[in-house]
């Protein structure tokens, strides 16, 4: 099973979390790839340091375009990053990329750009592509003030696109977040999808080590149960 990964901001921890899944399904012995549809943000090599991060955590030999197939170079809004150098993203080339990765593997772990909504071209948003690549979402909320409001409107966002929300994940952003663990527990009390682990505050995030904080058997569970 494949899963759309996003976040209730930019910063969330999208890529560290989708960087542990990887790790986490390919020590089950998963053929896994990481998938980044849409980067803003590029070296002089045209890559993307998440996009790159993504395709070493996979374990399959992926090409870096295929786990990348939009990159640009300046950090800003992906719609407006393509806008600046005479570009429109189209998702059928998304979606040729997506499949193809799908062909090898187990499990394709596509991390969104930005937050849910945010717009990928002047009609179609993140959201959009998650609905057209047809995938339950896992939501990243990063665990800081205004998370609640923001995790919240994310959960309501994937049930209006008819999305199912397969879990989400607490990554632990301010280390001295007042009232971190009743944060915690408003959105368990409130979010029908399963908590799949709490990542603690990394002063240097590690994907590896933070793989050890999720529990995919919820995720297991949550298919069986249907």
């Amino acid at each position: 099973m494949s899963y759309f990964i996003t976040g209730t901001d930019t910063g969330a921890g999208k890529t560290l979390v989708s960087c542990a899944l990887l790790h986490a399904f390919a020590a089950q012995g998963r053929r896994v790839a990481g998938f980044k549809p849409v980067a803003a943000g590029c070296d002089e090599d045209d890559h993307n340091e998440d996009a790159k991060l993504l395709r070493a955590a996979g374990s399959i030999q992926a090409t870096y375009g295929q786990v990348n197939p939009y990159c640009f170079p300046h950090a800003i809004a992906p719609h407006l990053a393509a806008r600046h150098v005479g570009v429109r993203i189209e998702f059928p080339r998304i979606l040729a990329s997506y499949r193809e990765l799908a062909g090898q593997t187990d499990e394709v772990i596509a991390e969104g750009a930005g937050g849910f909504l945010v717009p990928l071209n002047d009609r179609q948003t993140s959201a959009d592509l998650a609905k057209q690549l047809d995938l339950p979402v896992i939501l990243v909320v990063g665990m800081r003030l205004g998370c609640l409001n923001h995790a919240l409107l994310t959960v309501r966002a994937i049930a209006d696109y008819q999305l199912e929300c397969a879990g989400w994940v607490a990554n632990v952003l301010d280390a001295g977040m007042p009232a971190l663990q009743e944060n915690i527990d408003a959105l368990r009390e409130r979010i029908a999808a399963p908590l799949l682990g709490i990542i603690p505050h990394q002063a240097m995030p590690d994907a590896r080590a933070a793989s050890a904080h999720l529990n995919l058997e919820l995720l297991e569970k949550k298919q069986i149960d249907g």
